[in-house]
């Protein structure tokens, strides 16, 4: 099994690059939804989250007010750092169950779509990584528009992640968002060929059909030898 690391930051286009692969066929397992699911009312996650930072963090139907958590962890690193740790598990385990439940299906590639990536340590789990790369000033252009917020806000946004360069840097791939929609499309049919080659021996095996091959070699094997000796 093929699993794609796809990173970038806030409002460098790495959405739209998911849902692009989505169109293309290919499953996403969104840690961001997978997020969403760990706050849930009445989950673990949320009675930890709730405990830590109080009910004044919840909607009237005693939901989580995300914007308001948000605006409380990301004017403060220890804060996010420590809402992280309290979501880590939670978040984790929801990955593995989805990419299990996609191997099950016989899936041979898949997209993990993860913001914090690199930070999660997930990165070493995922082959190859793609970053989705834009110009740190459009970014904040971008998240202005797109929040309507102000510049201070956006800047405390995304200086609350990994920069978009040091992710570059660490990427086996780059898609470079800084042009017009068809420029990413166009740039992104070339990724789609790169990441949609034949299996590595190493990814076939641990494929759903590749696990089934050496579980029937390896009945095949004892039930020969069972005949050979008796």
């Amino acid at each position: 099994m093929r699993i794609i690391g796809l990173t970038g930051g806030i409002s460098s286009g790495k959405s739209t690059v998911s849902n692009l692969f989505k169109s293309h066929g290919i499953p996403i397992v969104d840690a961001d939804i997978v997020a969403r699911d760990a706050l849930k009312k009445g989950s673990g996650g949320w009675k930890k989250v709730v405990a830590a930072f109080g009910e004044e963090i919840l909607l009237d139907n005693c939901e989580v007010n995300r914007p308001k958590l948000g605006q409380i962890v990301f004017s403060d690193p220890d804060k996010r750092q420590f809402l992280n740790r309290l979501l880590a598990p939670y978040i984790s385990s929801g990955i593995f169950w989805a990419i299990l439940k996609l191997w099950l299906k016989g899936h041979k590639v898949i997209v993990l779509d993860v913001p914090l990536l690199f930070e999660a340590k997930m990165d070493k789990f995922t082959k190859p990584i793609i970053v989705v790369w834009v110009d740190p000033e459009q970014q904040i252009q971008r998240l202005m528009a797109r929040d309507k917020s102000s510049e201070e806000d956006a800047r405390n946004r995304i200086n609350a992640q990994m920069p978009l360069d040091v992710k570059r840097s660490k990427a086996d791939i780059v898609i470079d968002n800084t042009g017009s929609l068809d420029d990413l499309n166009q740039h992104f049919q070339k990724v789609l060929l790169e990441v949609s080659k034949p299996l590595t021996w190493t990814e076939f095996w641990l494929s759903r059909q590749g696990a089934f091959i050496i579980l029937t070699s390896l009945t095949s094997g004892v039930l020969l030898c069972i005949k050979v000796f008796t």
